[in-house]
């Protein structure tokens, strides 16, 4: 497991603080993993709904290949 250093903003160091004390997690650290999981999380589902929004291409491609000149 390797360390990062991360320079916080005032506002963003005592909200991790506000949710160490508030349970979320035992500590900081543990605090940013859950952060960083769910924003992994996040963007897995982002890009499974703009997968879903693109058009699907079917049929013969050279009658596609026309459709897109």
């Amino acid at each position: 497991m390797s360390t990062i250093s991360v320079p916080l903003n005032s506002k963003l160091e005592l909200s991790l603080d506000y949710l160490v004390k508030s349970g979320v997690a035992d500590n900081r650290a543990a605090v940013m993993r859950k952060a960083l999981e769910r924003l992994t999380e996040d963007e897995a589902v982002a890009v499974v709904l703009r997968a879903e929004q693109e058009p699907t291409l079917r049929g013969d491609l050279r009658n596609l290949m026309k459709k897109i000149k």
